[in-house]
C-alpha cells in the first residue's frame, strides 16, 4: 500500500496549490508527474498513481484546475462527463497557456526537488488533457521521460515543437478516436520520424480515454492492457526504479 500525502506547490507568480504525493513502499525512487484528465484528480488518477507508487516510483498529481476550481474530482459517468467539460470551459476561459505550463513546471522542479525522489528523475506522464499538458511540459521543461496519452492537440503544433522535445517519449493514441483525427496522430508520427528517442503507439480499435476503466463509455480492455504493459515496460527502462 502506497503512503499518500498532499503538498503544497508554489507557482512562479506566488500562489499555491495542492498535490496529492503517492510515496512507494520504501519512500523513495524516481518521480512521475502524472497528469489529470478533464474529470481531475479522482479515482481513476489515484488508481494509477497507487499502482505506479506500489512500483517503486513517488507520483506527484497536481490540481491542474486550480486558478479556476479548485480540488476538482468529477466522477466518471455521463453527469460528470459534463461537469468535467464545464471545469474545462471555465479554466481555459480563466487562464492561458503559458501560466499553466509555468504551473506545471512548477510541480515538475517540486517533484525533482523532493529528498524522496533520490535519483534526481522524473518523468511526466499524463491522460487526455493531461497528455497534452505532458508533451508541453515536456516541450518547456527538462523532464527525464515523458508518456502522452491521447493527448488532443498535439498535432496540430508537433511541426513547431517537435524539436524542443529532448527526452525519451512515448506517445499512445487509438485509432477510432472521435475527439482525435487519426490525422493527429499521423501528424506526430511524422514530426519524429527517424527519432529513436520517440515511439508513437496507435491501438487498434482504441477510442478516446480506452485505459479509463472507470468510464465504460470509454474503456476498452484490451488496449488498456496492452498499452499499460507498454507504459510500464518504457518507464522502467527510463527511470529504472528500485525493486519495491
Amino acid at each position: 500500500m502506497s503512503d499518500e500525502r498532499t503538498e503544497t506547490i508554489t507557482a512562479s507568480d506566488g500562489g499555491t496549490f495542492d498535490g496529492w504525493l503517492f510515496l512507494p513502499p520504501n519512500g523513495r525512487g524516481p518521480g512521475i508527474l502524472l497528469l489529470q484528465e478533464i474529470f481531475g484528480v479522482g479515482e481513476f488518477l489515484r488508481g494509477k498513481a497507487i499502482d505506479l507508487a506500489a512500483r517503486g516510483y513517488v507520483v506527484l498529481c497536481p490540481d491542474v484546475f486550480w486558478r479556476s476550481e479548485r480540488r476538482v474530482a468529477h466522477g466518471h459517468d455521463e453527469a460528470g462527463l459534463q461537469q468535467a467539460f464545464a471545469s474545462l470551459t471555465k479554466w481555459q476561459a480563466e487562464t492561458d497557456d503559458a501560466t499553466n505550463v509555468g504551473d506545471l513546471l512548477a510541480a515538475l522542479a517540486h517533484l525533482r526537488g523532493m529528498r524522496a525522489v533520490d535519483s534526481a528523475k522524473v518523468a511526466v506522464m499524463g491522460y487526455c488533457l493531461g497528455g497534452r499538458l505532458a508533451y508541453e511540459v515536456s516541450v518547456a521543461g527538462d523532464p527525464d521521460a515523458c508518456v502522452a496519452y491521447y493527448g488532443s492537440g498535439i498535432g496540430e503544433r508537433v511541426d513547431a515543437t517537435a524539436g524542443e522535445v529532448s527526452c525519451p517519449t512515448l506517445f499512445h493514441y487509438g485509432d477510432s478516436d472521435p475527439f482525435i483525427p487519426n490525422e493527429e496522430n499521423e501528424a506526430v508520427q511524422a514530426a519524429f520520424a527517424g527519432n529513436d528517442d520517440v515511439t508513437v503507439h496507435v491501438h487498434a480499435g482504441g477510442g478516446h480515454a480506452f485505459e479509463n476503466e472507470q468510464a465504460e463509455q470509454f474503456w476498452n480492455t484490451a488496449c488498456a492492457e496492452r498499452s499499460w504493459s507498454l507504459t510500464l515496460a518504457f518507464l522502467a527502462e527510463q527511470l529504472q526504479p528500485p525493486t519495491p
